[in-house]
């Protein structure tokens, strides 16, 4: 009953984080979207509001007039809605599912005994290590940098170094599943942090001042507005590298790999600059920014040599392997050996037993699936599961008649 009831949290938790995810993300990306194509107005009621760019849209049978202030309106006539639930949600309902799964069964998925025997304790003590200290370095790396010369190219170059080493660190002493996840996850605690500790403050005096009804210097106020606007573009930068490394862990053949923390890093460097296309293609629309299409090239030609780098040998199962494994009882005892402390008579994980001829039969799909098409099981080859043993899965699932 435990684990029924962990399987729902798990899949309860998991929407309302994808849920918040899809708002956050699509929010930023409109903002970001907005940022490169509102235009200087030339009406002088416009200009006389202070109003920076300006746009019109259609969406929805509507007609929308974005308008963007550089430091902040003389005045706010109507409700004044500020974007942060968005990314506070999405960082505590992805810190729970994280808990749940990583944490609190820390033995089975953070912990891969083959790169670090250590105790439950210290892995996960690590692992938090992980989230803080992500956000301490990049904080003091965009505060000392990134308001000088060539600034944004100096953080990008460090954060990337970072970034490597941490998806190194990772993936040599955390699970493969649990290390990509690991570096998502620290990069996403940096984003919301961005908006926790810089983004909603800075907008917050702002208002502050401009609701006091005192005289207030817009030029000095207009450092929260750059320092939000940078934070921000980071966040953009960081979305496709961390929605890349949520998603792996449901494809082992990226984080099962020998140099998996460089498969990581490639991927996200791919999705960062890809990113780079989208943002700049706003503004060279209005004949800013240049062609950013070098950028696209980039990021998928990096896809494209993973692509190649990972793709498996297409070696046929020997017949001998074919010959050995042509009964469910054979697989029967591998299971036995293998699979049968989570998918026994005492626990039955997933609801999947296997210790008959009859259930290896009546879950032969999922055997296969798991065992051999993405090595998801045993977890984390707990038990030992041997590349032969695998093959003799495949030649026996191969050889079974509809």
């Amino acid at each position: 009953m435990e684990t029924y009831l962990l399987d729902w949290a798990n899949l309860l938790i998991r929407w309302v984080h994808v849920i918040t995810a899809i708002a956050w993300v699509g929010s930023s990306f409109y903002f970001v979207f907005l940022d490169n194509n509102l235009v200087k107005p030339k009406s002088p009621d416009l200009l006389e509001k202070g109003v920076d760019g300006a746009m019109w849209a259609v969406h929805g049978g509507g007609f929308y007039n974005p308008q963007k202030y550089l430091t902040a309106p003389k005045t706010i006539h109507s409700h004044l809605h500020w974007f942060y639930w968005e990314s506070y949600s999405t960082w505590l309902s992805g810190f729970a599912l994280f808990t749940l799964m990583y944490l609190y069964n820390a033995g089975t998925y953070l912990i891969d005994k083959s790169l670090m025997d250590w105790d439950k304790a210290d892995a996960i003590g690590v692992a938090l290590c992980f989230l803080g200290g992500f956000w301490l370095i990049y904080d003091f790396v965009c505060r000392v940098f990134g308001f000088r010369k060539n600034g944004e190219a100096i953080v990008g170059c460090i954060m990337l170094v970072v970034i490597a080493a941490a998806a190194w660190l990772a993936c040599h002493w955390f699970a493969g599943r649990a290390a990509f996840l690991l570096v998502g996850a620290m990069i996403a605690t940096a984003m919301s942090a961005n908006v926790f500790f810089w983004i909603i403050p800075g907008q917050r005096k702002v208002v502050a001042a401009m609701t006091s009804g005192k005289p207030y210097d817009g030029k000095a106020l207009a450092i929260h507005g750059k320092r939000g606007k940078q934070r921000s573009v980071h966040n953009t930068y960081f979305t496709l590298p961390v929605l890349f490394a949520m998603l792996s862990n449901h494809y082992s053949f990226t984080y099962t790999h020998e140099h998996n923390w460089l498969v990581l890093v490639m991927m996200m460097l791919a999705g960062a600059a890809i990113r780079q296309y989208f943002v700049m293609r706003h503004g060279f629309k209005h004949g800013r920014n240049g062609n950013p299409i070098r950028y696209a090239v980039a990021g998928v030609a990096i896809i494209l040599a993973v692509i190649v780098w990972l793709a498996p040998s297409s070696q046929p199962i020997p017949q001998a392997t074919l010959d050995k494994a042509s009964t469910s009882a054979d697989i029967l005892k591998i299971t036995q050996s293998r699979c049968i402390m989570c998918h026994g008579a005492a626990l039955q994980m997933k609801n999947v037993r296997l210790d008959s001829t009859e259930l290896i039969e009546k879950n032969a799909a999922i055997i296969y699936q798991q065992a051999v098409v993405t090595k998801l099981m045993p977890m984390n080859n707990a038990t030992g599961i041997t590349p032969v043993e695998r093959e003799q899965i495949a030649a026996w699932f191969k050889s079974r008649k509809p």
